[in-house]
């Protein structure tokens, strides 16, 4: 049997886990979601939620991954009793990494296509308007020849990377990357803060607005920071079972999950501080929404002196994230091949090329010769169906499933996780945390995935509330499924 691949470094896990968790959540929909909640106050119950949610899964993720040094298609079959069913969400891991590659790869080549379009100047010509930059992003759209090819580009070097292997490819290229990334934070914040009028920006993002938070809706404000806490991470579908499987023994995975969180948090308040200064500066609203990076952006460095250049180190930025984020799927999804089919990594990297490429083309379709096809009501396209189906469904209730199974004495149970996940120097996960993340934690996932429904289909109507919310249910009995199956331990 071959021996496993494992990272050269600690740097080196600490910033491959961080690129993963670091994506377009963080650049994207956080500082938007800081806009319309109001900022400072927002920021501050979000980061409660990150280390009281977030980082105990995301230990519970490590701990399975180094301890059955297997990705998510094996790992609970490895580690689970005779008899229980906890190996068939492996199955649904794998399908949820491929689901979120179909979007994310066409996102990803977006947010270089508009890096080199910021290059060639094409945002901030003086007699650009708003309506033009708009108009700008709809041809890119429109065009799925456009799309496909940087979707394309975006999957060739992503696999590239992933050729190499864990060291020489994986760790040695993100490292790179994630200096840069911070690098350019570093840049872009202090050229945003010292726009004239940033000053009120900087309030607002960073002196908490109690009153502001009450005129928002105070439960609102909570359940968006719950939420993106929760999303923030990229746990759930097996992203960081993977990067456990490489580590070694000698760092406690509790202060490891701290040390990453830090990392993915300084990135999105960065984000923040780069994007809401410069929203304030020049009059746009920073609770734009979605629209915020490809339409709003664009128009501020069109008014910034020196936008030509800022607005290409923005996207470059936004790349590294993206590609970051897209580099760390693709090796679990090269880890499925060799750990279900013993595939060699060339043959998994050149399948899986041609494979994830094939699937993407759905959702580019949707936003030009499919774009009739509305899913998820009026309004939606491919991309949204397949962003909720990721989203809403497999990084919650997947992150249900590691709590569930690292705590329940039908799963791989509370000493034997305790055990792994405190083996090595480092801070440790104390024994009181126990009914904490076996009832109450597992509760509130519970109610975020229900909400998250809710909130998404009762303004359509009944109609779509109730068919929706029975797919809801289908989908925590399944998980029901996999944490109530008998088993007995494995013999010795």
């Amino acid at each position: 049997m071959k021996s496993r691949e494992k990272f050269g470094s600690r740097l080196g896990f600490l910033l491959v886990s961080a690129g993963c968790a670091v994506g377009l959540g963080n650049v994207w929909k956080f500082p938007y979601m800081c806009g319309q909640y109001g900022g400072a106050a927002f920021i501050l119950i979000y980061l409660v939620f990150l280390v009281i949610m977030g980082l105990p899964i995301m230990v519970c993720e490590f701990s399975v991954g180094r301890g059955s040094q297997k990705s998510c298609a094996t790992a609970f079959k490895v580690l689970e009793k005779e008899g229980t069913k906890w190996h068939n969400y492996g199955y649904l891991a794998v399908v949820g990494n491929y689901l979120l590659m179909m979007f994310y790869t066409m996102v990803a080549g977006w947010t270089m296509y508009y890096c080199y379009r910021s290059i060639k100047g094409e945002f901030t010509k003086a007699t650009l308007s708003s309506e033009q930059i708009g108009e700008k992003f709809g041809q890119m759209t429109g065009s799925w020849e456009t799309m496909l090819l940087w979707t394309v580009i975006a999957v060739v070097l992503s696999f590239a990377v992933c050729s190499l292997g864990v060291q020489k490819g994986v760790e040695r290229i993100t490292k790179v990357m994630m200096i840069c990334l911070f690098a350019l934070i570093g840049v872009l914040a202090v050229n945003s803060v010292m726009l004239p009028g940033a000053k009120e920006g900087i309030k607002f993002y960073l002196v908490p607005d109690f009153k502001n938070m009450v005129e928002k809706g105070i439960g609102n404000v909570v359940f968006g920071a719950m939420s993106q806490a929760f999303f923030t991470l990229s746990i759930g579908i097996g992203a960081m079972t993977i990067f456990g499987s490489y580590l070694d023994k000698n760092r406690s995975l509790a202060g490891e999950t701290l040390n990453i969180t830090i990392l993915d948090t300084f990135v999105a308040t960065m984000s923040g501080l780069i994007i809401i200064p410069a929203c304030f500066s020049f009059g746009i609203e920073p609770g734009a929404g979605p629209s915020l990076i490809f339409l709003t952006l664009p128009r501020i460095f069109n008014q910034m002196a020196g936008g030509h250049i800022w607005g290409a180190l923005f996207f470059l930025f936004l790349s590294f994230a993206a590609l970051s984020t897209v580099i760390a799927v693709f090796e679990n999804i090269v880890s499925f091949a060799i750990d279900l089919w013993d595939w060699s990594r060339t043959k998994a990297v050149i399948v899986n090329i041609i494979l994830i490429t094939v699937l993407s083309v759905p959702c580019i379709l949707g936003f030009n010769v499919l774009s009739d096809i509305t899913p998820l009501g009026a309004g939606t396209n491919i991309m949204d169906l397949e962003d909720f189906l990721v989203s809403n469904n497999l990084l919650p209730l997947g992150s249900l499933v590691y709590l569930l199974f690292c705590t329940r004495k039908n799963g791989w149970g509370w000493d034997n996780f305790m055990a792994e996940a405190n083996a090595g120097e480092g801070k440790k996960l104390s024994n009181k945390l126990k009914f904490y993340m076996s009832y109450v934690l597992p509760v509130i996932i519970v109610v975020i995935y229900l909400k998250g429904y809710y909130d998404m289909f009762s303004p359509k109507g009944l109609n779509y509330l109730i068919p929706w919310m029975c797919v809801a249910f289908a989908f925590l009995g399944v998980i029901a499924y996999f944490a109530f199956s008998k088993g007995k331990k494995k013999a010795e």
